[in-house]
């Protein structure tokens, strides 16, 4: 057969940028460029007009009256709506209803909307939703997760998990212990605040622009207000400026509002927060607060445990059903518990409704188990990496208090590893003969694990599509249902199909995620989105390698074996082509080169009846070793240094890879000490910006900062190139950071006390607990030791 022409030069060359290799994120030079398109660099198009929305001054109260007169005659004010004037439906919760897009009547949180505003500039918007006159009749208001406990104000049911007879274990343990603590919640902070643009189409729908992480549900949730059916509304998104979870949920009342005024007023409509009201108005990582009462036996061994966890959901319940599940999932982090009972509140509160963030309520699970080990170590005056390392997960000792069998055990060596590379024995004896001799400034040192589960824990978000399409001069456009927030989710994909054509990276294209091309996504969360985006591109992918297989089988009359893709070439028997030339010849045979892709998570089921299951296809796994210095006489400290261990399987992308655990680590030390959210008795936030909330900065990042993946661990589950999900699990790494200021103040008492630290442990609360444990050495300076000549410890 003649063989077409070819742009492309034949080469031996291997293919650059395939999975597997180290690759630019796809808009980095667009970043530092400042080129990067987001929803407020959208050319505006002719007649916008801007969103606001009038916000409730308390947070309960039924409205007794709502006079807008000054709000319609401030100038350039074009529209102002309330909820009667919504068409379709008026509740827009996610998951469960409960959160009105507008509401006329009660109101449950300072910052709910009560009606909607389109203007002729943004600040016109702004000023004019501000001048509506409301008078209230004040309901009580339960601002804390102890206050709902307390009243029993649930937004979901309570949900238990248990293995055998915790009751049982704990009664017969040689050694028992009990605590509380409160895990502070955490401001999502994106650099992009929530934004979107909504256009009016010429069939009566609309087209939104928006920087969300689920726009499927986006498109829902807008045609179930607008009472339209869900092909009238399409919806794009680009990229956005950091998501962490805070936009995905959290965009579509936006979303629903712009569309309302859209398709009132015949106009394109932007709404776009300032940063007050995003942090006002936009839910946040849920506070937990946490008990344990746990049975071990004289080597530190968990014997059993009875644990609890109570997330504040706010006053409705978003995604806190499943953010509440999750955090009982991981309320073993990486151990054993024995004979374990795990029950889980969703307590309502008269607060902004808490929603997802990065790590989906498994931080504020594993808080309460690693402060667990900390303490049993200090009861038995043992190093609190020992105990950890005896109650990790291993042979014999494999099955979670749901059930679930680990069946890659990663941590032990994982650990044994880090231990080595981070050199704890001799930095812990360092650190403890410095502390014997310093009484001002204290040293801590804290190793510990993480263990992550990956999959969405509702059974059905844990699928995917993608579309692929290959062009006639051999490039290649991909579209698939994940959305880039900054993560490299594109980039990766981008690798996955370049990778199975074995073709330059640079031949494939990423186009903006879209409703109308990849229809019924799930949200990009639960640090799935590689794992199921990925397999469904490669799904694709093989649909039209199969196709050009055929037809070179069909051509050439070669078996299907004689048939290879590398280095940019076909093979076919004996002859070699250009990819570019290759694709030419199917295209003029009538080989389709379109496809797209599915995949959906073998082998996880849940039974929440029994509360066992399978609810994690994998686990992902890591561990840090971090060191803190501590000035004991104002509760200042930093952290000095930081060695991280993770797994990430079989690498897509290294750089990506070390940037998420980098960038995850950060975020989640900035959780654990720095970013306090304070509301006022009467429900108000007053960390509202970003001088009273404090994000890291640059100098927060540890001056010797260490992070490695571990190697030859390839993903034993069918995983895209057995890879590893590592969006979320690196945040938890952090935990290591709050422990080491524990073990720092500890050293006050020789280690025999175990301080009680809340999250965020800011200086103030770290001077609370040095002062606390000052005050136990003053009363226990001549009762030091048990009868047996051995450590004692008192618990808080």
């Amino acid at each position: 057969m003649r063989k077409l022409p070819s742009n492309i030069p034949r080469t031996q060359e291997a293919a650059r940028g395939l999975a597997g290799t180290q690759a630019f994120h796809d808009s980095a030079w667009k970043h530092v460029r400042g080129q990067a398109r987001y929803i407020d660099d959208i050319p505006e198009p002719e007649g916008l007009l801007h969103a606001a929305v009038g916000q409730s001054s308390e947070a309960h109260a039924r409205i007794t009256a709502m006079d807008l007169s000054a709000v319609k005659a401030y100038p350039g004010v074009v529209a102002v709506l309330t909820v009667e004037d919504v068409p379709g439906h008026t509740d827009i919760g996610p998951v469960f209803p409960g959160d009105p897009v507008l509401t006329s009547d009660l109101v449950e949180y300072v910052g709910q909307p009560l009606f909607a505003v389109a203007a002729t500039t943004h600040r016109a918007a702004r000023q004019a939703a501000r001048l509506a006159k409301v008078s209230y009749e004040r309901l009580e208001a339960v601002l804390t997760a102890e206050a709902a406990l307390e009243k029993q104000l649930f937004v979901r049911p309570d949900h238990t998990q248990q293995r055998g007879d915790p009751d049982a274990a704990l009664a017969d343990a040689p050694h028992r212990l009990q605590a509380q603590m409160h895990v502070g919640g955490q401001e999502h902070f994106y650099l992009e605040g929530q934004a979107c643009l909504v256009e009016p189409t010429e069939d009566a729908g609309v087209f939104v622009h928006t920087s969300s992480q689920h726009p499927s549900e986006i498109q829902k949730l807008v045609a179930e207000v607008l009472n339209l059916p869900i092909h009238e509304i399409q919806v794009e998104v680009r990229r956005m400026g950091g998501g962490f979870g805070g936009k995905e949920t959290q965009a579509a009342p936006l979303a629903c509002i712009s569309a309302l005024l859209a398709r009132h007023t015949g106009r394109a409509v932007k709404y776009r927060m300032a940063r007050l009201d995003d942090m006002v108005q936009t839910g946040k990582r849920h506070d937990f607060y946490n008990t344990y009462d746990i049975g071990f036996d004289d080597d530190g061994i968990l014997r059993g445990a009875d644990l609890m966890v109570a997330g504040r959901c706010g006053f409705s319940p978003d995604l806190s059903d499943a953010i509440v599940d999750r955090a009982m999932f991981h309320a073993d982090n990486g151990y054993s518990l024995g004979e374990a009972r795990v029950v889980g509140h969703r307590c309502k509160t008269h607060t902004v409704s808490n929603t997802a963030f990065r790590g989906f309520g498994g931080p504020q699970g594993m808080m309460i188990i690693e402060r667990a080990m900390d303490d049993i170590a200090r009861h038995l005056g043992q190093d609190p990496l020992d105990i950890r390392k005896r109650n990790i997960y291993g042979p014999g000792r494999d099955v979670t208090h749901y059930g679930q069998t680990i069946e890659q055990h990663v941590l032990p060596e994982l650990i044994e590893q880090l231990e080595t590379s981070s050199d704890y024995r001799q930095r812990r004896d360092e650190i403890t003969a410095f502390n014997r001799q310093n009484t001002v400034i204290k040293r801590g040192l804290s190793l510990t694990p993480v263990k992550f589960g990956i999959s969405f824990t509702a059974k059905h978000l844990n699928q995917a599509g993608a579309l692929v399409h290959v062009y006639t001069d051999g490039s290649i456009h991909l579209n698939h249902g994940g959305t880039e927030m900054g993560q490299g989710l594109y980039i990766k994909v981008a690798q996955v199909v370049a990778a199975a054509f074995q073709v330059d990276l640079e031949r494939v294209k990423v186009s903006a995620t879209r409703t109308d091309k990849v229809p019924n996504t799930s949200p990009t969360a639960a640090s799935s989105g590689t794992d199921l985006n990925g397999m469904a591109a490669l799904d694709a992918c093989e649909t039209i390698k199969q196709r050009l297989v055929n037809y070179a089988v069909e051509t050439y009359g070669v078996n299907a074996d004689a048939v290879a893709f590398a280095n940019n070439q076909v093979q076919v028997g004996e002859q070699r082509f250009d990819w570019a030339e290759f694709v030419q010849q199917a295209y003029i045979a009538r080989v389709s080169l379109s496809s797209s892709g599915f995949y959906s998570t073998p082998k996880i089921h849940y039974d929440r009846a029994t509360g066992q299951g399978r609810p994690f296809l994998y686990f992902a796994n890591g561990a840090a070793c971090s060191e803190v210095v501590v000035d004991t006489l104002t509760g200042e400290y930093k952290v000095m240094r930081v060695d991280i261990l993770h797994d990430v399987g079989q690498s897509l992308n290294p750089a990506i890879d070390i940037g998420q655990i980098e960038g995850g680590f950060i975020q989640g030390m900035g959780w654990l000490t720095t970013e306090e959210l304070v509301f006022s008795e009467d429900g108000r936030l007053l960390s509202n910006g970003p001088a009273t909330y404090k994000i890291p900065a640059v100098s927060d990042t540890p001056p010797d900062f260490r992070v490695a993946l571990l190697a030859q661990s390839p993903n034993r589950e069918a995983t895209v190139f057995r890879s590893k999900a590592v969006g979320e699990p690196p945040l938890m790494l952090a935990i290591s950071v709050w422990c080491a200021l524990r073990d720092a103040v500890a050293s006050l008492s020789d280690y025999r006390y175990s301080p009680p630290l809340d999250t965020p442990a800011t200086p103030e609360r770290v001077l609370a607990v040095v002062t606390a444990t000052q005050r136990w050495v003053d009363g226990n300076a001549t009762a030091g030791l048990n009868d047996e000549g051995a450590p004692s410890c008192t618990h808080a």
